[in-house]
């Protein structure tokens, strides 16, 4: 028997899905459709194991109902624009263009490398005119119902990316991206009116139950949804009014002062005539420089200024200073605060930093000391609150609340968490918002006829935080469409997660130039029925996708208003205890280990490293042991060759044949349940150490060559999902004469289920020393001999006297020895 050249098996099979066009989806036939999708990968580097988990599992996946007899939808394309190709721009003189279609030839390499098929001909490319202009028309449609708008704003601005950032893309106070600590900014800003659809796709995370728990608790917190009542304060001495949203209106009488957010947008007006008002914006100024997750730290000591006016607490008409403080952010409620420190820990240090007064309004069941020593947040009665005093606060909260409703104080209200997403990014390498500016028309989209607005490839790269689309005027200078007067395009692009809002959509019919997509077939093929991809993506890709599909549904685009039925999340492959990236040094490149080992090892390891939920660590030995395994396999093709043709032992062949069923049968659930492809796996390898010891154990094969064929035939269609270049080529030298994946997944026997075998641990003097496998009811001489025969037994029995057997039947064997 040759040796197993995994080298030329895999290219060799790589080559034959290619060219028979396995992977090839007919979406005009709709009957028992499959549509799987992997969240398509920025092209920025070589691909390294980490990500090849993603890939890997979505392949799994697809081939196993391909042999299920779907017709099965698996397409690949590329989120294309985004800030490292541009940052690369800047540094080494490669024009993003060029760098990221470099890139996706390199990776597209790497994935066939790997053996994980696509339907090619769908292949989609964001940073492609053809893809982009249809990116460019959902904006106008978006601008057309109001919930695209332009606004000047305070918005997250990393100093080292040189671009303004969504609030999803900052995780504690630092850029996702670069780890730089986020500042504020005051920008004329693109946004899309998501908070418009922050009810329904909160209460709709109800329908997406094949979506992970913690996904959906993700964008519960997220939405962030609270009841409470908008209260009015009237600011003295002016016609202004202040607004607060709180869910505490049981404390409105203990509220001593009320504090505003730096960024709030009356504050510049509030304090115009007040003196020292330099005072006052130098430390506006500060705090807007702050990271908001530095200003909400209840560690970090709270600071604030006051202004030197006052507002009136309508419901005991008592006048309140108004002071201006970093620990509240615009964020929250309405970026203005109603102060009740005697109730609220972060108020409190407040209060007693500036001697403000502190007021107990809820007593809890101990009593409440006087002055307070610290904030009661709890329960209890309420105090000091005229005709509420002597209530219980939480129905104190709604009696006060009706009482604000009936004298016009406050309404009640609802508040997300939420805010609209900032689409405007300061960069280059991104699509073209389609507006224009006219001195005497003002803000006009492009008509939809001269989509798209091409993206000029000739421009320079400066690390100035400006687009390099300002200084380029073949691009910015162009005619107003409502006057046809000179004009101005619009500089700034749109944020990459709009591209990748909408993709798999395209998948449908990508070559489409008429229209994104076509209704009839997107209603045919989605929702997606099964989609992989990070967790990290849950408040960001997850939610925008969902919200885009549910507009394109409003406006009679699709009939569905969800985009993904069935949601895995893979957990993250590890290196030396941390994620692999290249700052790091932990990269484990694919490349050699693939020339050493073969893909079929690299994908085995892969998939047996864990379950595919959770981060698993990689081991280099692990990867050895994969290998040892394929060639067990490989090895069997010779066993087969010198196996008896027709006679073999009965007992042995008919525990065998059961094995393979009871194999069958949990593969198979592994697959269908949680993707439990570890535990899949190693069903396989019982079942082919099974046959090995089948042929050890007498030293000579137990097993005729009609059935190990059988079983062989059974493992192959088993391992096919998982090693599929292994499959098929054994398949084929098994007389297969089409792919194993246009075979059908082998069904399992329930008659065959049942062993008249028993595993029974045995004993050495009370310690478990190993494991032996009995017919069930085995007589003591039969236990005896088989357990005499196992080698560790021998080992541990050896030079002693065996004084005593102790023989449970089909339970345990004990063996009492003496030296």
């Amino acid at each position: 028997m040759e040796h197993y050249k995994f080298t030329d098996i895999e290219k060799k099979w790589q080559e034959k899905w290619l060219e028979g066009r396995l992977f090839r989806a007919d979406t005009e036939n709709t009957s028992n459709k499959y549509y799987c999708l992997m969240m398509f990968p920025y092209p920025s580097a070589a691909l390294h194991v980490g990500h090849g988990r993603n890939y890997i599992i979505g392949d799994v996946v697809a081939r196993y109902k391909m042999m299920r007899g779907f017709n099965v939808l698996t397409p690949m394309g590329w989120d294309a624009f985004g800030l490292p190709a541009e940052n690369a721009a800047i540094k080494n003189g490669i024009h993003p263009r060029i760098s990221t279609l470099a890139n996706i030839q390199m990776m597209k390499k790497q994935l066939n490398s790997w053996g994980v098929g696509y339907d090619w001909d769908r292949e989609v490319t964001s940073c492609m005119s053809d893809y982009y202009k249809w990116t460019q028309w959902i904006f106008l449609k978006m601008y057309e119902k109001g919930l695209a708008y332009r606004k000047k704003a305070f918005v997250n601005w990393c100093p080292s990316c040189h671009t303004v950032l969504a609030n999803e893309q900052v995780v504690e106070g630092e850029c996702e991206r670069c780890s730089s600590a986020v500042q504020q900014k005051d920008l004329e800003q693109w946004f899309f009116k998501i908070t418009d659809h922050a009810e329904r796709l909160l209460a709709d995370i109800s329908k997406l139950d094949e979506w992970p728990e913690k996904v959906k608790a993700m964008q519960t917190n997220w939405i962030g949804r609270s009841e409470g009542v908008n209260i009015d304060f009237p600011v003295g001495g002016s016609d202004e009014t202040l607004t607060c949203f709180t869910t505490r209106a049981d404390t409105i009488y203990g509220c001593t002062y009320m504090v505003l957010a730096a960024e709030h947008p009356m504050l510049e007006k509030l304090i115009e005539n007040v003196p020292g008002k330099a005072e006052l914006m130098a430390f506006v100024e500060k705090v807007r420089g702050l990271s908001k997750i530095s200003r909400t730290r209840d560690e970090t000591a709270k600071n604030g200024i006051f202004t030197g006016r006052y507002v009136i607490n309508k419901i005991n008409g008592r006048k309140i200073p108004l002071w201006i403080a970093d620990y509240v952010l615009m964020e929250y409620g309405t970026g203005a605060v109603m102060a009740v420190p005697a109730h609220d820990s972060r108020d409190f240090e407040f209060a007693k930093k500036y001697g403000l007064p502190v007021e107990t309004v809820i007593e809890g069941p101990e009593g409440s000391p006087e002055p307070p020593e610290q904030a009661y947040e709890g329960e209890g009665r309420l105090v000091n609150s005229d005709r509420f005093t002597g209530m219980d606060n939480t129905r104190a909260a709604e009696a006060i609340a009706d009482h604000m409703e009936k004298e016009g104080i406050g309404k009640r209200a609802v508040h997300f968490r939420l805010r609209d997403w900032l689409i405007s990014r300061q960069r280059y390498w991104g699509a073209p918002i389609p507006m224009v500016y006219c001195e005497k028309c003002g803000v006009q989209p492009v008509p939809e006829k001269d989509l798209p607005v091409i993206l000029p490839e000739n421009v320079e790269f400066r690390p100035t935080g400006e687009s390099p689309l300002k200084n380029c005027e073949e691009f910015v200078k162009t005619k107003c469409p409502a006057c046809g007067g000179d004009a101005g395009r619009e500089i700034d692009t749109m944020d990459t997660f709009v591209d990748s809002s909408w993709y798999f959509l395209r998948y449908i019919s990508p070559r489409l130039s008429d229209k994104p997509f076509e209704k009839k077939d997107v209603d045919n093929w989605l929702p997606v029925d099964q989609y992989i991809g990070g967790v990290e993506h849950a408040i960001l890709h997850l939610l925008y996708s969902r919200f885009i599909t549910k507009v394109l549904f409003d406006l009679g685009l699709t009939g569905f208003d969800e985009p993904f039925k069935r949601l895995f999340t893979q957990g993250m492959i590890i290196k030396d205890g941390a994620k692999m990236s290249k700052s790091k040094g932990n990269v484990v490149s694919p490349d050699s280990l693939i020339e050493k080992y073969g893909a079929d090892t690299v994908r085995l390891y892969t998939l047996f490293i864990g379950p595919p939920e959770k981060d698993a660590e990689w081991s280099d030995r692990g990867v050895e042991g994969a290998y040892r395994f394929l060639r067990r396999v490989w090895n069997l093709l010779e066993i087969l060759e010198d196996s008896p043709e027709s006679t073999g032992d009965g007992e042995a062949e008919k525990q065998l044949l059961i094995k393979l069923h009871q194999t069958i049968k949990k593969v198979t659930s592994d697959i269908d349940g949680e993707f439990h492809f570890n535990t899949a796996i190693s069903a396989v390898m019982e079942l082919v150490n099974h046959v090995y010891s089948g042929i050890s154990e007498k030293g000579k094969n137990c097993y005729s060559e009609k059935c190990l064929r059988q079983v062989l035939s059974g493992t192959v269609l088993l391992i096919a999902p998982f090693v599929p270049h292994l499959a098929e080529e054994i398949n084929e030298r098994l007389g297969g004469r089409k792919s194993v994946f246009t075979m059908e997944w082998p069904e399992y026997r329930e008659d065959m289920l049942e062993t008249d075998m028993v595993v029974v641990p045995v004993q050495v003097n009370g310690k478990l020393k190993s494991t032996i496998e009995l017919s069930r009811g085995a007589p003591d001489d039969k236990v005896k001999e088989k357990a005499l025969s196992d080698e560790k037994i021998k080992s541990a029995v050896s030079g002693k006297t065996v004084k005593k057997w102790i023989i449970l039947s089909d339970k345990l064997v004990n063996i009492v020895v003496s030296s």
